[in-house]
């Protein structure tokens, strides 16, 4: 239990510095090859952003544990909107400005209801994970024709602010690109040993743990790049990383693991548990964030308190049933 801890606290500061590196060496390289800021924030960022959760998927499904993987899916997006919009939004209202985000809004609504219709019979076939990673890359195209065409959105001058930030010679850049990955793979990896252990020992599945440990810590660079855009006043890039992520987690992050590994026996309680925590929160955010009428689209601190309470009551649950099933054994 000992080593499997430590290897869960070095895999998570490892991922988190690597992912850093990696999204950093990624813009600046993507920079240097004439990229449009704004194209670099929606596509290279919000991969980036997003790649600890997919080489941890990739990693679990490998080592044959798929519910590590899909609670590490639907958790990251669970921690996404309630903790780390919540939190943000109860110190720093937020508001939402682009356009960009108001398309993508009803998009992620769109494929969290799809992604539930696939695990309804209780399975994920190699082909339903197929068409998520399809549906990913198409999200992809369309946020590269988004970012051509919204020239002039919010979100760009912000992005080129956080270019010159982090502005790196390009041999520098593609170094980091490289460590950065390997780091990432090694550090996953690390992690998911670690993960898979505990929950071995403590007799819990190993949905239980890709919710709650593996979830948030996979979910740390949304947190830290959400938290610096909203103190620097970049409210549509605090929103849009983390309704990027959410999308990027549901396509991606699941479609890796069912194409690597499907599943035949999609747990019970991811249906009935923590699929309605994850809609229920991108309803919650649709609404907050999307505004209707004269109501300009915003999170203030009632309704990110009220994300942030709803993180805390479902974390509790899942750590109650850790704790009775600990007890049990």
């Amino acid at each position: 239990m000992i080593l499997a801890s430590l290897a869960i606290i070095a895999g998570f500061l490892l991922l988190m510095w690597s992912a850093d590196r990696f999204v950093d060496g990624a813009a600046a390289t993507a920079k240097h090859a004439g990229m449009p800021p704004l194209l670099i924030g929606m596509v290279i960022v919000g991969f980036g952003t997003s790649a600890p959760e997919m080489v941890v998927s990739a990693m679990a499904a490998l080592d044959g544990s798929p519910g590590l993987a899909l609670g590490n899916a639907y958790g990251s997006n669970i921690a996404n909107t309630g903790l780390i919009l919540g939190a943000t939004a109860l110190f720093i209202p937020l508001t939402v400005n682009s356009k960009i985000i108001h398309k993508e809004l009803p998009l992620l609504l769109i494929i969290t209801c799809i992604t539930a219709a696939f695990f309804w019979n209780g399975t994920l076939s190699r082909a339903e994970g197929a068409i998520l990673l399809a549906g990913f890359f198409g999200v992809i195209g369309w946020s590269i024709y988004s970012a051509i065409q919204g020239k002039g959105d919010l979100i760009e001058s912000g992005m080129q602010d956080n270019l010159e930030e982090h502005d790196m010679p390009l041999g520098k850049a593609i170094f980091w690109v490289i460590a950065g990955l390997i780091l990432l793979i090694i550090s996953s990896r690390m992690l998911v040993w670690g993960a898979v252990t505990i929950a071995h020992q403590l007799g819990v599945s190993d949905l239980i743990i890709g919710l709650t440990i593996v979830a948030l810590g996979t979910s740390l660079p949304e947190l830290a790049a959400t938290l610096v855009a909203a103190k620097k006043g970049q409210h549509d890039i605090a929103i849009g990383n983390v309704v990027g992520s959410n999308m990027f987690n549901l396509l991606a992050v699941v479609g890796i693991a069912g194409t690597i590994a499907p599943m035949p026996d999609v747990p019970h309680e991811l249906i009935t548990r923590d699929w309605p925590m994850v809609m229920g929160l991108t309803i919650a955010l649709f609404v907050f964030g999307y505004g209707f009428g004269k109501r300009q689209g915003r999170i203030n601190r009632f309704e990110g308190g009220a994300l942030l309470t709803a993180y805390v009551a479902y974390t509790a649950y899942l750590i109650y049933e850790i704790t009775s099933t600990a007890a049990a054994t």
